[in-house]
């Protein structure tokens, strides 16, 4: 029997509220790949929706954890990136793609939504991110990052094609391979996600727009974007069923009703992912 892949994951434990490795483990781990993980930094809740939550960088473990990692001669198929605490967390990043370099990159440079950088960061931290960017093999940024990191302008509501275009091959000048570009609406009332590959290839899927605000949904997005495209899948398929499983998910909350900032109720698609994936 052949092993498991594995995914490490990059990203910081919110310890209440669905978001970051709380939806990132139990996702991978749902599609049949071994997860393991590496914490940036530990909050009490997360940010959205909650006040007076605790925050700890943990910076300075990283670079001990890698060290151990590497002792240990570990394989690892997947290298994928989140939330960072802070700035100086990209060279801690652009280190561990360094040290597991067969490993396939993928970069979800979590930073902003809404055409605004999140109030943890300042308005120097797209250009660290557009470094973590470079030679990624997958970036699955949002509009509002991706216009950041290229100085594009950020339109709010529905975009042109070519507008989407113009960001997409914005963001491969940065030095990724393939891009994957979520909350995209090319018509009105749809919204979904827009990839572009190395070679050219343009696809773009979206669904039923649902209106409201749902935490989290970054986050299931990318884990199973991970999870499909460690296994095989195009970048195609992977923006395919990372759309259908981020949408059953936002059905699934709305029709359990509960506060709204504890995120959205993945628990309740683990079982599709599966079924998707194996």
């Amino acid at each position: 029997m052949n092993n498991l892949k594995r995914v490490v994951a990059i990203n910081d434990i919110s310890c209440v509220g669905r978001c970051s490795l709380t939806v990132a483990l139990p996702m991978i781990s749902a599609a049949g790949i071994e997860c393991s993980i590496l914490p940036t930094a530990i909050l009490s809740t997360h940010t959205g929706g909650f006040s007076g939550f605790t925050f700890h960088n943990l910076s300075e473990e990283m670079d001990k954890i890698v060290a151990h990692w590497k002792s240990l001669n570990l394989h690892v198929d997947t290298l994928y990136s989140g939330y960072l605490g802070s700035a100086d967390q990209v060279d801690k990043v652009l280190n561990i793609f360094n040290t597991f370099s067969n490993a396939f990159r993928i970069v979800d440079p979590v930073m902003a939504d809404n055409g605004k950088l999140y109030s943890a960061f300042d308005d120097t931290f797209p250009s660290y991110m557009a470094r973590l960017c470079k030679g990624a093999d997958v970036i699955l940024p949002n509009i509002t990052e991706a216009c950041l990191m290229t100085g594009i302008k950020y339109l709010e509501g529905t975009h042109t094609k070519e507008y989407i275009e113009k960001i997409l091959n914005a963001c491969l000048n940065l030095g990724a391979k393939n891009v994957c570009l979520t909350g995209v609406s090319l018509e009105e009332g749809k919204l979904g996600a827009a990839t572009l590959s190395h070679d050219g290839k343009f696809s773009y899927y979206a669904l039923d727009k649902i209106d409201g605000y749902f935490h989290g949904t970054g986050d299931v997005f990318g884990s199973v974007f991970v999870s499909a495209y460690t296994l095989g899948k195009s970048i195609e398929d992977a923006s395919k069923l990372a759309c259908d499983i981020t949408v059953k998910a936002i059905k699934e909350t709305i029709n359990r009703p509960q506060e709204a900032k504890y995120g959205v109720n993945f628990e309740l698609t683990l079982n599709d992912l599966y079924k998707a994936l194996n």
